[in-house]
């Protein structure tokens, strides 16, 4: 049972002297920018996270001074049950019996972005999609910014908009990273993007998700309120675009092929678009900076969200050619003997180190594992096999990503440091090694950010 969308969004405005649950604080700010504006409003906030007070010391820290209650280690029914509106930390799955409690007593659930969206009065730009979301998403950030000073980036990218809202007006643009997890309270809204880019769609997030496909419908709910004037951004090389609908929105494609209609896509060496009809260059493959074939597909996808929002093929151009990537995305991060050390910390899931397994040219170490999601590793299996000299194996899907690989010398390591000293032997000059884990991260780390730094100091340390 979902509340009328009406409601929620009046719950998320009318704040004053309403009880809100915070469902999960967490530790990456999403959080206590949500408790701070929540406070700032006048609601009387109570803030539950099954961590501990020890756990959420850092974020407990950034809240000193709100006026918050707080209810740590522990969720009490009650509380959701009797609140005026929840916000919950997206990675809460929405089979969780206390979110499932609210909604059975009609309480109003949302997000942080849910907040944001609510009261945002500007123009939006918004990117999902299963991989590349967040190196598109930046980049489209960028080239904007350069045409649109007032311009935001954010979302699910650890960057909160909430503080920023005030100084929004009609003619700001918010360009938003937008996660499956999201997008279902953004669709219970009838929220709908300006423009709304899918980068892609494979099976992720299953062991959050109910199912391949509830995390497709939860995907879909960026284009099912789109409407006339509005503009779907979609990749025509994916299969699952064609099947979706984007209400009256024009759809424009990106991709290796030129498109029927207008889009932007790859020729030979070049980025070209396709305007009515006439073929314009945007600039040769080979300046930009980000590595792969993936990343000249996610640099198509933001030129054609960019033009199809009125930004010169000039800033387009300039844009791409200027963008250095993001941080645990194919991420170099040192030489070594002539040995190159490449961070994809972001490959949580199988399809996401094939990708990468496609992007470089020499051969590869492979670091592989991490915590579980249930993903299967078949195919990914076979590229290993096919691009990996060497394979590194940690964590708790080791053995299932080993049963997976054929042919490829494999070593099992017990923690990061202790992979990285095995890839480092199996190395040979002209080689990469290559922290990809096709897994999660929670077995070992805070998070895939946590992953990757630890894996950069690590190299630097073997650098000094």
């Amino acid at each position: 049972m979902t509340p009328p969308s009406t409601r929620l969004i009046d719950a998320t405005l009318s704040l004053r002297g309403k009880r809100v649950v915070l469902a999960g604080l967490g530790l990456f700010g999403g959080g206590v920018a949500a408790a701070r504006y929540l406070a700032e409003k006048g609601a009387e906030v109570l803030v539950t996270d099954l961590k501990t007070e020890a756990d959420l010391a850092g974020s407990m820290r950034a809240l000193e001074g709100v006026a918050v209650e707080y209810k740590l280690g522990w969720h009490d029914h009650e509380d959701f049950e009797q609140a005026d509106l929840v916000v919950a930390n997206p990675a809460i799955p929405i089979q969780s019996p206390h979110l499932q409690a609210a909604l059975s007593a009609d309480v109003a659930v949302t997000t942080e972005i849910g907040l944001f969206a609510a009261a945002y009065r500007g123009k939006t730009i918004a990117v999902t999609g299963t991989s590349g979301k967040t190196t598109t998403t930046t980049l489209l950030g960028q080239i904007v910014s350069n045409a649109v000073p007032d311009t935001l980036v954010g979302g699910n990218m650890g960057v909160s908009l909430l503080d920023r809202l005030e100084e929004t007006t009609e003619k700001t643009t918010a360009v938003l990273e937008l996660s499956s997890f999201q997008l279902r309270y953004l669709g219970w809204m009838g929220w709908r993007p300006d423009v709304a880019v899918v980068t892609n769609f494979a099976p992720n997030h299953l062991d959050i998700h109910d199912g391949l496909e509830d995390y497709r419908i939860c995907k879909q709910q960026i284009l099912a309120g789109q409407a006339e004037g509005d503009r779907a951004i979609l990749n025509a090389e994916d299969e699952e675009m064609s099947g979706w609908t984007a209400g009256g929105a024009e759809r424009r494609w990106f991709g290796e092929i030129q498109p029927a209609t207008n889009g932007v896509f790859l020729d030979g060496g070049e980025i070209a678009s396709l305007e009515d009809g006439r073929r314009s260059a945007l600039c040769p493959v080979s300046e930009l900076r980000i590595p792969g074939r993936h990343n000249q597909i996610n640099a198509c996808a933001a030129a054609c969200a960019a033009l199809s929002v009125g930004v010169s093929a000039d800033l387009v151009s300039e844009g791409m050619v200027s963008f250095g990537g993001v941080e645990h995305r194919l991420e170099h991060c040192g030489t070594i003997d002539n040995v190159d050390f490449y961070n994809d910390s972001i490959a949580t899931s199988p399809e996401r180190t094939c990708v990468a397994l496609d992007a470089l040219d020499a051969p590869i170490v492979l670091i592989l594992g991490g915590s579980d999601k249930g993903l299967e590793y078949g195919e990914m299996g076979r590229r290993v096999s096919e691009r990996a000299k060497g394979v590194i194996l940690m964590g708790e899907t080791r053995n299932a990503i080993a049963a997976s690989i054929l042919d490829v010398s494999m070593d099992f390591a017990e923690s990061l440091e202790q992979a990285l000293e095995i890839a480092r032997q199996r190395a040979k000059a002209g080689d990469a090694v290559l922290l990809s884990p096709a897994s999660a991260s929670f077995d070992m780390f805070a998070n895939f950010e946590d992953r990757g730094r630890q894996f950069k100091r690590l190299v630097q340390s073997m650098m000094a």
